[in-house]
């Protein structure tokens, strides 16, 4: 995977073409802060701190405790600077995974598999933070609604910066703040670089489109349907409310493709990412492959970082979205049950690898013929044919 997108360099590796705009943009983000002089030697004051924390995070990790002792130690009358500039390095940062094709999610995602629970705290707290650079009618919704989801679970209202005011609230010394904020920078400057699905937060610009009520219903009545399936003890029971919902969801994308045909607007594909978690994730990749293949999707998993990338219209992308993230947890709940009294080796590692593939290959089979009787139904009308080529 790295061989195939590359890596993010360390802020200190930037292009000396970004430093200019960035000086302007730190004179700029210092204005109005108490006590604070935005005069040109404390803007080349923040340029020094903050390539000295850029210089700090690119070595080892295993290194990063002693360079934030180091750090400590040389600007230890720097306090209130060094804050600022931790809150300007880690934004840079951010930046930079957005514009190498990172959401917020995926950020939270690889954190989560690589950083402990309180540094993906911070973490999350820092997107939130950055995300106020940007007016909203010029951020896409799903990154909208991406961040909404990320502030829901460490709140919207943290005033910056961040790092000594993080400290105070969570009782972590000053050095162990520091680290986590080297962590993270080192993190964000080793993820590879990914396809762009969404427009850089700030460049987007709304067009308007048509909304169908319908759309709304018929989600609303599919989550119903996978939440009754969800909660049911009995398998067959589950996987047949399952195939009620594909069933239902491929008939109004069908008749939404149609409708949208008859207004002129062509077919446009959309990718989703939907990150997989271990143990057993190729296992439950091939279940969102078999989801995918149901609704005129495509995957593509990238197991080296643990995401499916899905690619089809925003339609049938909502539906594998939502049957993806209950199917897995059905599929979970009857593995454990199928492993209750089996003995060791229906617990064991292969038992419930192969039984994850196998139910993949099952309800994929239920799926296609749920999604086969709907398509049926709607082929009556002689205008589909064009419409599911296109």
């Amino acid at each position: 995977m790295s061989d195939a997108f590359g890596t993010l360099r360390g802020m200190s590796r930037r292009n000396r073409e970004k430093r200019a705009a960035k000086h302007k943009n730190r004179r700029r983000a210092t204005q109005g802060r108490p006590g604070f002089d935005p005069g040109p030697d404390r803007a080349a004051l923040l340029e020094g701190l903050v390539m000295a924390l850029s210089a700090a995070a690119s070595c080892h990790a295993d290194d990063l405790p002693r360079r934030a002792t180091e750090l400590l130690a040389e600007y230890r009358a720097l306090g209130h600077e060094l804050d600022v500039a931790a809150d300007l390095v880690v934004n840079e940062a951010l930046a930079a995974a957005w514009e190498h094709g990172w959401q917020p999610s995926d950020v939270h995602e690889i954190a989560c598999r690589r950083l402990k629970p309180a540094e993906v705290r911070y973490l999350d707290e820092a997107i939130v933070l950055e995300s106020r650079r940007y007016a909203p009618a010029t951020v896409h919704p799903e990154w909208r609604a991406e961040i909404a989801r990320i502030a829901a679970g460490v709140g919207a209202s943290a005033p910056s910066p961040q790092m000594w005011r993080w400290a105070t609230s969570t009782g972590a010394g000053h050095h162990e703040t520091l680290t986590v904020v080297l962590k993270l920078l080192n993190l964000l400057g080793r993820i590879p670089a990914l396809q762009a699905l969404l427009p850089l937060p700030g460049a987007y610009r709304h067009t308007a489109t048509a909304v169908s009520d319908a759309g709304g219903k018929a989600l609303g009545k599919v989550r119903a349907l996978l939440a009754k399936a969800e909660a049911t003890e009995f398998p067959g029971e589950a996987e047949a409310l399952s195939a009620k919902a594909q069933e239902l969801m491929s008939r109004y994308s069908l008749n939404e493709a149609l409708a949208q045909h008859d207004r002129g607007r062509p077919a446009a594909a959309a990718a989703r990412r939907i990150w997989i978690d271990n143990p057993y994730a190729t296992a439950k990749a091939a279940l969102v492959q078999v989801v995918c293949g149901s609704n005129r999707c495509r995957a593509v998993w990238a197991e080296g970082l643990g995401f499916v990338t899905v690619i089809g219209c925003e339609t049938d992308l909502n539906l594998v979205e939502l049957l993806t993230t209950s199917l897995l947890v059905q599929a979970s709940r009857a593995m454990l049950s199928a492993g209750r009294g089996g003995g060791a080796q229906a617990r064991s590692r292969s038992f419930r690898q192969s039984f994850l593939v196998a139910y993949a290959q099952r309800i994929g089979e239920r799926l296609d013929s749920a999604s086969a009787s709907a398509t049926a139904e709607v082929k009556r009308d002689g205008r589909l044919l064009p419409v599911l080529a296109a």
